[in-house]
């Protein structure tokens, strides 16, 4: 019976921890995941033919609907490019689940920074999965000639989640590095103190 309630205990607690995790994750991949394949749809429907540029403010941002059969900026792989990168975007996003999974509960930029990255992965592979012209590009910024590669809502999740995963992951390295030498340092001031005088 005390093993049934210890058992039920430790499901509420689990239970709770997943809860205040998934209260940041879920809004914020469906937000993302939402926004991008609206304004997808927007840019499909709007922008079309391909190609052409739409200037919004001035030269510097334009919007101009590009089809990415291959990966960020432009990285193509041959014939074979959406198939090989769905398969990354799966082992992706499986990585990122596992990261999640491992995420304490009260760590909540790290939490934000997978979930962005995982809404912006789904995002694109969506677009990979429904059509065999790639994924859809249409924010065009830089100046003149010099342009920044078609980006789209998806990227700006990708990339903004994985420099936000990365300053999360050098901060947890800077606390280990200094805790094991906090603990190096005791140590030897513990060794010190025993040797005779």
């Amino acid at each position: 019976m005390r093993a049934t309630a210890l058992r039920a205990s430790s499901v509420r607690k689990t239970l709770k921890r997943a809860d205040v995790k998934a209260l940041v994750a879920i809004p914020v991949l469906l937000v993302v995941l939402v926004l991008d394949l609206i304004t997808k749809a927007v840019a499909v429907a709007t922008l079309a033919p391909s190609g052409l540029s739409n200037p919004v403010f001035g030269n510097w941002f334009r919007f101009a609907l590009v089809y990415n059969p291959g990966a960020a900026f432009g990285l193509h792989l041959g014939d074979y490019s959406r198939w090989i990168f769905m398969a990354l975007t799966c082992g992706a996003l499986i990585i990122l689940w596992r990261l999640y999974q491992q995420t304490a509960q009260d760590d909540l930029r790290k939490i934000l920074a997978v979930s962005l990255v995982a809404a912006g992965a789904l995002g694109n592979v969506i677009d990979r999965i429904r059509s065999d012209l790639g994924v859809v590009d249409f924010i065009d910024i830089g100046f003149g000639v010099h342009r920044w590669p078609t980006f789209n809502v998806a990227d700006m999740a990708v990339s903004g989640g994985a420099f936000l995963l990365a300053l999360v992951l050098w901060g947890e390295e800077k606390r280990e590095m200094a805790a094991a030498a906090a603990v190096a340092v005791a140590t030897d001031a513990s060794e010190s103190a025993d040797l005779p005088r």
